[in-house]
């Protein structure tokens, strides 16, 4: 019981608490998140990035904190990138911030994709991407045509 009343609590703060402090409230309430229930995250991240579940929990295994597995998947949809691939840049760059790993993964700066990235406006939702206009969920920001994924609405 007590986990799923922390699981609700972090559900209603995390979206409001994203916009508020950018990439490290969002990265600490995904960690937060995941560390309440590991299976449910690595499930999650399979749906939300299209990934197997196996190949998720490879790279969970390969990375220090699991919001970083969120980021290496997150990147790897933004590049058009495997996560293998993404994981080869990650490793030798993890000391230099997630921006210039997306440098590195071809994310120009300016991009919509980029500002996304450092203002934290990203979202673990844990549901399949490309098949709606919500946040997380399709192409863009909820309009169809845009590019990346799992913006909010402008």
């Amino acid at each position: 019981m007590t986990r799923f009343m922390i699981l609700v609590l972090i559900a209603l703060f995390l979206p409001a608490a994203a916009f508020a402090g950018g990439l490290e409230v969002f990265i600490s309430n995904v960690n937060v998140q995941a560390r309440a229930d590991m299976p449910g995250f690595s499930l999650g991240l399979s749906t939300q990035f299209g990934v197997p579940v196996a190949q998720v929990q490879t790279v969970v295994r390969s990375v220090a904190q699991p919001a970083d597995a969120f980021m290496i998947l997150q990147l790897g949809q933004m590049s058009h990138r495997p996560p293998e691939s993404v994981l080869a840049v990650y490793q030798p760059n993890r000391n230099k911030g997630w921006g210039a790993i997306a440098k590195e993964l071809g994310i120009k700066p300016g991009s919509r994709e980029f500002h996304a990235l450092k203002s934290g406006d990203l979202y673990f939702t844990g549901t399949s991407a490309g098949r709606g206009g919500e946040r997380g969920d399709g192409p863009g920001n909820g309009h169809r045509g845009g590019h990346g994924k799992g913006h909010k609405n402008s």
